[in-house]
């Protein structure tokens, strides 16, 4: 590690590096701050769809317990085809928004299955659509997790560990500076009283 050099140009250097520190600090807390919000946000969408996934699951087992009747086959029915994803980009951040989601039916014959089928297809359309809504809103509270993190941790970084180094070595800088120049004006004095003691003790 090279040698804390003590000299005024490092000490100019250091003291803008400190406005520089200072100044950049509140816009990154700030964004930090924006980001929590933003993972709030996600928490509370994440916490509605399964709130909504539960609530279809008790439907269903309210008012289609025959369901679980394995010799219907309701396998295929419903299925997603595709899903259109896109992005859009949030405090710097880029994140998935969900744009649609296809659902294919299959057909069946009405005489081949129960009348209460029809009321499964929807609910098990519903739950599909759901799912999907589901893995995208936790793909987006994940990215913002990792991002309030990483954002974290540059304001401690800066707050813990830039900021008082850098405060630290100016006061060092400061206080030899300090010093040297007492020393200098001692010096200076001693000099000068040599000089006129000398003055004063020739004939």
């Amino acid at each position: 590690m090279p040698r804390q050099s003590f000299s005024k140009a490092t000490l100019t250097k250091e003291v803008a590096q400190l406005k520089r520190y200072r100044h950049f600090l509140p816009s990154l807390d700030l964004k930090r701050q924006q980001l929590i919000f933003q993972r709030y946000k996600a928490a509370a969408s994440l916490a509605k769809i399964e709130a909504q996934i539960n609530e279809c699951r008790a439907i269903v087992l309210e008012n289609l317990p025959m369901m679980s009747d394995l010799r219907i086959v309701l396998n295929d029915l419903a299925v997603v085809s595709a899903v259109s994803i896109g992005k859009e980009n949030s405090v710097g951040v880029n994140l998935p928004v969900l744009n649609a989601v296809d659902i294919t039916l299959k057909p069946y014959s009405v005489y081949a299955k129960p009348h209460w089928v029809d009321h499964a297809v929807i609910l098990l359309r519903r739950m599909l659509e759901l799912k999907v809504q589901l893995s995208i809103e936790q793909r987006r509270f994940d990215i913002l997790d990792a991002a309030v993190k990483k954002v974290t941790q540059r304001v401690n970084f800066f707050d813990k560990i830039l900021i008082p180094r850098a405060e630290k070595t100016i006061k060092k800088i400061g206080i030899f500076l300090a010093d040297k120049e007492r020393a200098a004006i001692v010096g200076a004095k001693i000099t000068k009283q040599k000089r006129l003691n000398k003055g004063s003790s020739c004939p």
